[in-house]
């Protein structure tokens, strides 16, 4: 039987027949500025508020940049924190919280085992599931959030190798058993990437001038298993995160 979760961001579930398919990976795409951050945290807040444990790892930027810029909507998202149905994980090259003493550990080209100095080191897409897969582990966490996968994309000089670890990566977030968002700050839905093919859903977030105004707006560019609108639709930033509006004529 398929379940559909629903994201909690307004107007966008009833374009995916009521919701996203369950223990499925999604690609949030976007230009600065349009809106993946707050979708991304929309999706956690909704589930830990009906009681999936979300997970938001972030690969460069400070959880609490993160938690201090996304308070601001009225999402209690304090309040899910201090209730553990909310967790932020920083898995970074600056490890600046030590969340784990051994992300020192890294994993070559060959995947081969070595070591070096974090600081000098982009996590690659080994090393970054090893720790989620702890956390979902050891939190059961149904409800995941990456931001974002263009941190770990430039980790190697070999194209073909790249796209392969990506491929690799994405394959294996699909057997976590949660259901994943990967967001990633590309800015042409034309320019067709591995995590677009890979991924069982693509949101493209765009932020252009629109009849002589700067405009937000949505579009599913592909969504595996469900019929979906495919048409720009207006997005509005609310006291309670994104909401989804009428198609743009």
């Amino acid at each position: 039987m398929v379940t559909r979760i629903q994201t909690g961001i307004s107007g966008f579930d009833e374009l995916v027949q009521g919701g996203l398919l369950s223990e499925r990976v999604y690609l949030v795409s976007g230009p600065p500025g349009s809106g993946k951050t707050t979708f991304g945290i929309q999706f956690l807040t909704h589930g830990a508020a009906n009681g999936e444990i979300g997970l938001y790892i972030t690969l460069n930027e400070s959880p609490q940049n993160v938690i201090d810029d996304m308070s601001n909507y009225k999402l209690g998202i304090p309040s899910l924190i201090k209730k553990r149905k909310l967790l932020f994980a920083d898995l970074g090259p600056r490890m600046e919280y030590g969340y784990s003493d051994e992300m020192n550990e890294v994993i070559s080209p060959n995947y081969d085992v070595g070591y070096a100095p974090v600081e000098s080191e982009a996590p690659s897409p080994n090393l970054v599931f090893k720790q989620i897969t702890a956390y979902v582990m050891e939190y059961n966490v149904k409800r995941l959030v990456i931001d974002s996968v263009s941190a770990i994309r430039f980790t190697s000089k070999d194209r073909s190798l790249e796209e392969k670890e990506m491929s690799r990566f994405i394959r294996s977030l699909k057997n976590l058993g949660c259901t994943t968002v990967l967001l990633s700050e590309m800015v042409d839905p034309t320019s067709y990437s591995t995590e677009q093919f890979s991924s069982h859903g693509v949101i493209f977030l765009h932020n252009f001038l629109y009849q002589k105004t700067m405009t937000r707006a949505l579009q599913i560019i592909k969504m595996r298993g469900t019929r979906h609108d495919c048409n720009m639709r207006g997005i509005e930033f609310t006291e309670k995160g994104l909401k989804i509006n009428d198609q743009l004529s």
